[in-house]
């Protein structure tokens, strides 16, 4: 027994074709049409009118290179070809030339003291209450004994004080350890500042001796 079914009209088809015109529409809106661009065609001729004629000059021969290889004979005056022809150098027997130094300006005259006198303001003198004493330099401490005292300098060192007021100079050696007041480096002994005539702390002019 046949059951009748009811087939309804196919709307499918219709969409389908609506789409693509649709598309084809915006396809010609939003892609630009051709501006007059052409392919190269190998059988179309170029106007030689649209081109000009340049000549480039080149300093070597052989193959122009934009950057210059490292050998040094690309900076030379010329490159070798087949027509070049090798020739021995010339043996020289004469000397080569001495280089030419600019002269010096002439050195002035003149001298350099390596023992020079100081000066110092400050030198004391020290005995009275000593005598009958060593020192630390293992001295006997009398008036007649001629030295100085001296922080650091080694027993013995010959040091040589001139008084400026009457000229009068003297060498002693550095018998014993002083003075202990601040900024004095000085200490005569009593003998020592009998010599020079100078028997209180004042100016003095002092050097290392010297040897000989």
């Amino acid at each position: 027994m046949r059951v009748p079914c009811y087939v309804g009209p196919d709307v499918r088809r219709p969409r389908v074709v609506a789409s693509t015109a649709l598309i084809a529409a915006l396809a010609l809106v939003a892609v630009p049409g051709s501006v007059g661009s052409w392919v190269p065609n190998p059988s179309s001729q170029v106007d030689s009118s649209l081109f000009r004629q340049v000549e480039v000059a080149a300093l070597v021969r052989g193959t122009v290179m934009m950057i210059q290889p490292p050998d040094p004979g690309a900076r030379s005056g010329g490159n070798l070809d087949r027509g070049s022809t090798l020739f021995e150098p010339s043996q020289r027997t004469e000397p080569l030339p001495a280089p030419v130094r600019p002269a010096q300006p002439a050195a002035a005259a003149g001298s350099v003291s390596l023992n020079p006198w100081r000066w110092d303001g400050n030198v004391s003198w020290y005995g009275p209450e000593f005598y009958g004493k060593r020192t630390a330099c293992g001295y006997a401490m009398t008036q007649q004994l001629l030295g100085v005292a001296h922080r650091d300098l080694p027993c013995g060192t010959l040091i040589t004080f001139r008084n400026p007021a009457n000229g009068r100079t003297i060498t002693v050696p550095v018998v014993d350890r002083g003075p202990y007041v601040y900024s004095r480096q000085w200490d005569l002994t009593g003998g020592a500042c009998l010599a020079l005539g100078h028997c209180y702390t004042g100016a003095f002019q002092w050097r290392y001796a010297r040897a000989g």
